[in-house]
Protein backbone atom coordinates (compact mmCIF):
# COMPACT_ATOMS: atom_id res chain seq x y z
CA UNK A 1 0.00 0.00 0.00
CA UNK A 2 1.49 3.09 -1.34
CA UNK A 3 0.56 6.93 0.88
CA UNK A 4 -0.63 8.31 -2.58
CA UNK A 5 -3.65 6.05 -2.88
CA UNK A 6 -4.20 5.96 0.34
CA UNK A 7 -4.71 9.84 0.82
CA UNK A 8 -6.55 10.19 -2.18
CA UNK A 9 -8.90 6.92 -0.93
CA UNK A 10 -9.92 8.26 1.94
CA UNK A 11 -11.32 11.51 0.88
CA UNK A 12 -13.42 9.76 -2.08
CA UNK A 13 -14.88 7.24 -0.39
CA UNK A 14 -16.49 10.14 1.61
CA UNK A 15 -18.10 11.78 -1.22
CA UNK A 16 -20.47 9.58 -0.84
CA UNK A 17 -21.28 10.81 2.45
CA UNK A 18 -21.27 14.75 1.01
CA UNK A 19 -23.73 14.07 -1.88
CA UNK A 20 -26.51 11.85 -0.30
CA UNK A 21 -29.86 12.68 0.08
CA UNK A 22 -30.79 14.60 3.27
CA UNK A 23 -34.60 15.10 3.29
CA UNK A 24 -37.70 13.40 1.64
CA UNK A 25 -40.40 14.51 0.10
CA UNK A 26 -42.46 12.15 -2.06
CA UNK A 27 -45.30 12.32 -5.01
CA UNK A 28 -46.13 8.95 -6.06
CA UNK A 29 -42.30 7.30 -7.76
CA UNK A 30 -40.60 10.86 -7.84
CA UNK A 31 -39.20 11.79 -5.07
CA UNK A 32 -37.37 15.44 -4.43
CA UNK A 33 -33.85 15.13 -2.19
CA UNK A 34 -32.17 18.42 -0.34
CA UNK A 35 -28.49 18.16 -0.83
CA UNK A 36 -26.69 18.24 2.83
CA UNK A 37 -26.03 21.64 4.25
CA UNK A 38 -22.72 23.45 3.13
CA UNK A 39 -21.50 23.73 6.82
CA UNK A 40 -21.76 19.63 6.72
CA UNK A 41 -19.30 19.44 3.19
CA UNK A 42 -17.37 21.53 4.70
CA UNK A 43 -16.27 19.55 7.96
CA UNK A 44 -13.99 17.41 8.22
CA UNK A 45 -13.99 13.57 7.12
CA UNK A 46 -12.84 10.30 9.21
CA UNK A 47 -13.60 7.11 8.00
CA UNK A 48 -13.15 4.13 10.43
CA UNK A 49 -12.93 0.75 9.77
CA UNK A 50 -12.16 -2.92 11.06
CA UNK A 51 -9.32 -3.06 7.85
CA UNK A 52 -8.37 -1.04 5.04
CA UNK A 53 -6.67 -3.21 1.59
CA UNK A 54 -5.35 -0.61 -1.42
CA UNK A 55 -4.16 -2.42 -4.39
CA UNK A 56 -2.38 0.12 -6.47
CA UNK A 57 -2.39 -2.09 -9.90
CA UNK A 58 -6.17 -2.32 -9.73
CA UNK A 59 -6.76 0.76 -8.37
CA UNK A 60 -9.08 0.25 -5.21
CA UNK A 61 -9.24 0.54 -1.77
CA UNK A 62 -11.37 -1.58 0.41
CA UNK A 63 -12.87 -0.73 3.55
CA UNK A 64 -14.22 -3.20 5.94
CA UNK A 65 -15.70 -4.37 8.96
CA UNK A 66 -17.95 -2.02 10.40
CA UNK A 67 -17.28 0.51 8.07
CA UNK A 68 -18.49 4.15 9.60
CA UNK A 69 -18.10 8.11 7.58
CA UNK A 70 -18.57 10.80 9.26
CA UNK A 71 -18.84 14.27 8.27
CA UNK A 72 -20.23 16.83 10.49
CA UNK A 73 -23.60 15.86 11.55
CA UNK A 74 -23.64 13.14 8.61
CA UNK A 75 -23.10 9.65 9.33
CA UNK A 76 -22.43 6.22 6.94
CA UNK A 77 -22.19 3.18 7.83
CA UNK A 78 -21.67 -0.03 6.03
CA UNK A 79 -19.38 -3.43 6.41
CA UNK A 80 -17.75 -2.75 3.82
CA UNK A 81 -17.28 0.37 1.22
CA UNK A 82 -15.25 -0.11 -2.23
CA UNK A 83 -13.82 2.80 -3.99
CA UNK A 84 -12.24 1.80 -7.38
CA UNK A 85 -10.54 4.57 -9.45
CA UNK A 86 -10.69 5.13 -13.19
CA UNK A 87 -8.07 3.31 -15.29
CA UNK A 88 -6.66 5.15 -17.95
CA UNK A 89 -6.02 3.48 -21.35
CA UNK A 90 -1.93 3.04 -20.52
CA UNK A 91 -2.95 0.95 -17.40
CA UNK A 92 -2.09 3.74 -14.99
CA UNK A 93 -4.53 4.71 -12.26
CA UNK A 94 -6.23 8.18 -12.46
CA UNK A 95 -6.54 10.02 -9.34
CA UNK A 96 -10.45 10.45 -10.10
CA UNK A 97 -13.10 7.95 -8.25
CA UNK A 98 -15.07 6.04 -10.62
CA UNK A 99 -17.39 4.29 -8.09
CA UNK A 100 -17.77 3.75 -4.54
CA UNK A 101 -19.80 0.63 -3.84
CA UNK A 102 -21.25 0.44 -0.23
CA UNK A 103 -22.58 -3.16 0.84
CA UNK A 104 -24.50 -4.95 3.22
CA UNK A 105 -26.24 -2.81 4.83
CA UNK A 106 -26.12 0.75 4.08
CA UNK A 107 -27.60 3.05 7.16
CA UNK A 108 -26.76 6.91 6.13
CA UNK A 109 -27.96 9.42 9.29
CA UNK A 110 -28.37 13.11 9.44
CA UNK A 111 -30.07 14.99 12.05
CA UNK A 112 -33.46 14.75 10.71
CA UNK A 113 -33.38 11.76 8.35
CA UNK A 114 -32.53 8.20 7.66
CA UNK A 115 -31.71 6.38 4.46
CA UNK A 116 -31.52 2.75 4.56
CA UNK A 117 -30.45 0.16 1.47
CA UNK A 118 -28.82 -3.60 1.05
CA UNK A 119 -26.24 -1.79 -1.83
CA UNK A 120 -25.54 1.52 -2.49
CA UNK A 121 -23.05 3.08 -5.54
CA UNK A 122 -21.79 6.29 -6.12
CA UNK A 123 -21.15 7.20 -9.78
CA UNK A 124 -19.39 10.93 -9.66
CA UNK A 125 -19.13 10.77 -13.61
CA UNK A 126 -23.24 10.67 -13.98
CA UNK A 127 -23.45 12.55 -10.30
CA UNK A 128 -25.48 9.45 -9.14
CA UNK A 129 -26.38 7.32 -6.34
CA UNK A 130 -28.18 4.63 -7.12
CA UNK A 131 -29.75 2.66 -3.19
CA UNK A 132 -30.77 -1.14 -4.23
CA UNK A 133 -32.53 -3.72 -1.91
CA UNK A 134 -34.80 -3.31 0.51
CA UNK A 135 -34.56 1.19 0.58
CA UNK A 136 -36.35 2.97 3.00
CA UNK A 137 -36.22 7.21 3.42
CA UNK A 138 -37.29 8.02 6.53
CA UNK A 139 -38.13 12.06 7.73
CA UNK A 140 -39.98 12.45 11.02
CA UNK A 141 -42.43 10.43 10.86
CA UNK A 142 -42.92 10.12 7.15
CA UNK A 143 -41.52 7.19 5.31
CA UNK A 144 -40.87 6.00 1.37
CA UNK A 145 -39.75 2.37 0.25
CA UNK A 146 -39.31 0.55 -2.46
CA UNK A 147 -36.59 -1.62 -3.76
CA UNK A 148 -34.62 0.49 -5.82
CA UNK A 149 -33.96 4.60 -5.52
CA UNK A 150 -31.80 7.07 -8.04
CA UNK A 151 -30.80 10.16 -7.17
CA UNK A 152 -29.13 13.03 -9.43
CA UNK A 153 -27.44 14.13 -6.72
CA UNK A 154 -27.04 17.56 -8.49
CA UNK A 155 -30.61 18.38 -8.28
CA UNK A 156 -32.01 16.63 -5.62
CA UNK A 157 -34.24 14.58 -7.97
CA UNK A 158 -34.85 10.77 -7.48
CA UNK A 159 -37.45 7.95 -8.49
CA UNK A 160 -37.85 5.20 -6.40
CA UNK A 161 -39.01 1.83 -7.96
CA UNK A 162 -40.17 -1.34 -7.32
CA UNK A 163 -43.74 -1.43 -5.25
CA UNK A 164 -43.33 1.94 -3.78
CA UNK A 165 -44.69 2.77 -0.36
CA UNK A 166 -45.46 5.98 0.98
CA UNK A 167 -46.60 6.68 4.30
CA UNK A 168 -47.34 10.61 5.05
CA UNK A 169 -48.63 11.72 8.74
CA UNK A 170 -51.04 14.38 8.96
CA UNK A 171 -49.66 17.70 10.04
CA UNK A 172 -45.95 16.45 9.25
CA UNK A 173 -43.96 19.51 7.43
CA UNK A 174 -43.07 16.88 4.25
CA UNK A 175 -46.82 16.59 3.45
Amino acid sequence: MTLALLSRAAPAALLTLMLWPAAVQSQGTDVRLNSVDQESRDAPVEVISNQLEVDQLAGTALFTGDVVVTQGEIRINAPEMLVQYIMLPDGSVSSEVDTITANGGVLMVTPTEEAESDDAVYTPARDEVVMTGNVLLTQGPNTVNGTRLTVDVTTGEGRMEGRVRTVLQPGSDSE
